[in-house]
């Protein structure tokens, strides 16, 4: 893991050093104050998610700096990404064709409209809908509207505004029952608790209330601080853990991945009865085979891949993840992969969304 943060980091700075030395050129004969006003804006910009990251558990900056700091800098990682790639393209074009001219323009130019595309793409969360037969019996009942989410990332980066026009979503659908699969909160609780939005939280509903496992960013944020706000609101953590409803659905909430000594699927399943119907909520979808084997798991709610965020890192999360995203069937296993209502770092979604799932559970009566 450290040899692939070294090479990731290698990488940006390698693909900042291009597209410095490519907008100079692009400038042409121009003063050398200018050139320094240049370099010094450029790399400011290049290095503002370090500094984010450095005070990210300090109230030494207000949120209304921090998030737009935040935004510059996570944000350039995307521009980054396509600037290189863009300026590549063109490069090559020039190779065969030495009078092509302006490819820094043309490549800025792409690489703006795509950030304001993908930009919009992620302020509109879709909704997915997914009609699901379970073969177990419910007391009853036979049919239950679950609202599933995942990967919130409260913190800089989606804010009280958003999480807002989020609930707001959630509400409409009047769900029986909301799951969180984890990563609710972003990289630092702080921000979170100074902008209150448990309140917000708080008026998310459902009859038969809300639920949530803990992801790696619980873990970064400080696990032990994540859990005591989440206590002030009234969604319940489950940590490796099981609550039983009263209309007989097991719910399973698995520790995330970061805890090593986290309890396996075939011991948190040992807990239930297998005759009723069991969800199980998992930040990672890592051991999918293992939920399959049970045969008694049916459903499973997973996040934390984004499905990539962007493209083309969303081939490389269908590389890195058995699932990457969406909804699959195995045995008598549903499985679904979110790509998250929000996201972490860069507010692009470019070949992927944001998304709220709605699940329309049928159960043999």
């Amino acid at each position: 893991m450290p040899l692939f943060f070294i090479l990731l980091l290698g990488s940006y700075l390698l693909g900042n050093v291009y597209i410095f030395v490519r907008g100079l050129q692009a400038l042409g004969q121009i003063s050398l104050f200018l050139k320094w006003g240049y370099g010094l804006s450029y790399w400011a910009g290049a290095f503002m998610l370090f500094v984010v990251f450095a005070f990210r558990s300090s109230r030494q900056i207000p949120f209304s700096l921090g998030q737009v700091l935040f935004h510059i800098g996570s944000g350039w990682l995307v521009f980054t990404l396509y600037m290189v790639i863009f300026l590549a393209v063109t490069d090559l074009v020039k190779v065969f064709n030495s009078s092509f001219q302006y490819g820094f323009v043309i490549s800025l130019l792409l690489t703006s409209g795509l950030l304001i595309y993908g930009y919009m793409r992620y302020q509109h969360p879709e909704k997915q809908v997914f009609n699901i037969h379970i073969n177990k019996p419910l007391l009853n009942k036979d049919k239950l509207k679950i609202v599933a989410i995942s990967d919130w990332h409260l913190g800089l980066g989606t804010d009280k505004k958003k999480l807002k026009k989020d609930v707001d979503r959630i509400n409409a659908e009047n769900p029986d029952l909301i799951l969180i699969g984890g990563d609710l909160i972003d990289n630092s609780i702080i921000p979170v608790v100074d902008e209150e939005m448990d309140k917000e939280l708080n008026r998310l509903h459902a009859a038969m209330g809300i639920y949530m496992a803990p992801g790696n960013h619980e873990y970064i944020s400080g696990i032990g601080a994540c859990t005591d706000f989440i206590k002030e609101t009234q969604i319940k953590l489950l940590k490796d853990s099981i609550v039983t409803l009263p209309c007989g659905l097991q719910l399973i909430g698995r520790d995330d991945k970061s805890n090593r000594d986290r309890l396996s699927v075939r011991d948190l399943i040992q807990l239930t009865d297998k005759s009723r119907p069991v969800v199980l909520i998992d930040h990672q979808p890592a051991e999918l085979a293992a939920a399959e084997a049970t045969g008694a798991i049916d459903l499973q709610f997973s996040g934390h891949t984004h499905n990539g965020q962007v493209f083309p890192l969303s081939l490389l999360a269908g590389y890195l993840f058995d699932i990457s995203y969406g909804y699959e069937k195995r045995g008598s296993t549903n499985f679904y992969v979110s790509s998250g209502i929000s996201l972490w770092g860069p507010p692009f979604r470019i070949g992927t969304c944001s998304e709220f799932v709605v699940f329309e559970c049928s159960f043999v009566e």
